[in-house]
């Protein structure tokens, strides 16, 4: 007998209607438990790695839109009442956010963690290969790359769209976007087009640190101890340093010093890591510790975001950390002719200031001999390159990507695989 809540008898004048299924549908994941009426509700297995939007298509906003259109009328409204006032919050009024400093500095340290030990595993004794295709974008992480046909660069119809697979590096499994530096993220936020080659160019993620109370020698920034006042919408700055002399001039990317880069260190340099160097570090030790270093740089970010705006175009995958964009014309992506060039600036996540490189997860390392085949490829799971490299060298595998990875999946032969259902 099915429980009462799965079958409705509904009472009308006259008699009664046959039985009518509920309003309520049962899903292919839903369970009754024995002996209840209450629905369990099960998790769905495999989780799919998200497929990337169409070119002419634009990224979906993070924030629905009537919640932007919301608050805009909001500022615009509490900017009529009140033309002249002093900004409260930060960053918005040019102060740092206390709380989130040592944050920017933990993500700054991760991140130097994270490319140094990338770097041991990607060129160290026990190195790591890694494939790159050399007309896509694709990154395999093996011996020999695979034969999945998914490659979309130039001619690839001609090839039945094989990678044509080279030699990858470190910056084949993790690239950062570059975005431009600002010496001052509130009395000067955007770049304009003519100082697009005076303005110097660094990974989001270091300018994001940076804004957020890291200091680097060599990306100069203006840090305030009074906050600003916003006169009909416009920054108004009343805290002048006369005893140096400085005017307005100075703000000018024109007038900004850069020191040169720091010499660069020989690889031979061995780095103390507890009490032990890094060379008498095992490889195991080393892919856990890089693992940690990239899902706390990964955390961090997304808690600095919360508070220091980051956009991104909705058509292609440049970034500018700040409270604007910047209006240099470099957009080339679906649509750029009717804006001139210039972006289409909205908010992004921490999806787009750390890539993630989704690579396909090779389950049996010991047999990376045989290259992966297209007929088995809804079989094989997905992962980070980032993960998939450490997890490759000996790291355990994080809760959160052991879904997409399909560890419990054994894939058949090339022979079985249409005898599978």
């Amino acid at each position: 007998m099915p429980p009462a809540g799965l079958l409705a008898r509904r009472v009308v004048r006259g008699g009664a209607e046959p039985l009518v299924r509920s309003v309520r549908p049962l899903r292919a994941w839903t369970r009754w438990l024995h002996g209840g009426r209450e629905p369990q509700e099960e998790e769905i297995p495999y989780a799919d790695v998200p497929r990337p939007g169409r070119k002419w298509e634009r990224k979906p906003y993070v924030t629905p839109m009537k919640v932007l259109i919301r608050r805009a009328k909001e500022e615009r409204q509490a900017r009529q009442e009140a033309p002249c006032r002093m900004l409260e919050h930060p960053p918005a009024n040019g102060l740092l956010v206390p709380h989130l400093v040592e944050v920017a500095h933990r993500v700054h340290r991760a991140r130097e963690r994270l490319l140094s030990g990338l770097a041991s595993l990607v060129k160290g004794d026990a190195a790591i290969p890694v494939k790159r295709c050399r007309f896509c974008s694709e990154v395999h992480i093996g011996d020999v790359g695979h034969e999945i046909r998914t490659c979309e660069g130039p001619n690839s119809a001609s090839r039945n769209s094989l990678h044509v697979w080279r030699p990858g590096t470190v910056r084949d499994v993790l690239g950062f976007p570059y975005c431009y530096h600002l010496f001052d993220r509130v009395g000067k936020p955007r770049v304009v087009h003519k100082e697009k080659y005076v303005v110097p160019r660094l990974p989001a993620i270091l300018e994001l640190c940076i804004q957020a109370g890291v200091d680097v020698e060599r990306y100069p920034t203006k840090r305030r101890t009074r906050p600003v006042y916003s006169i009909d919408g416009r920054i108004a700055d009343f805290e002048l340093d006369d005893e140096d002399g400085s005017s307005e001039a100075e703000t000018s990317p024109e007038a900004w010093s850069y020191p040169s880069p720091p010499p660069q260190t020989s690889s031979a340099s061995t780095a103390y890591v507890g009490n032990r160097t890094e060379e008498e570090i095992t490889v195991r030790e080393m892919s856990s510790r890089t693992l940690q270093s990239w899902l706390d740089m990964r955390s961090g970010a997304a808690r600095l975001m919360r508070k220091y705006g980051v956009v991104t175009c909705g058509y292609c995958p440049d970034v500018q950390v700040g409270p604007k964009g910047h209006k240099v014309r470099m957009c080339k992506a679906s649509k750029h002719q009717q804006r001139d060039g210039q972006h289409a600036w909205q908010e992004a996540t921490v999806d787009d200031i750390v890539p993630l490189n989704h690579v396909w997860h090779v389950r049996d390392p010991a047999g990376d001999s045989v290259p992966l085949a297209n007929e088995l490829k809804r079989y094989y799971g997905k992962a980070p390159a980032v993960v998939e490299l450490c997890v490759r060298a000996g790291a355990p595998v994080p809760v959160q990507y052991r879904s997409m990875m399909r560890l419990d999946v054994v894939p058949p032969a090339r022979d079985e695989y249409d005898l599978v259902a």
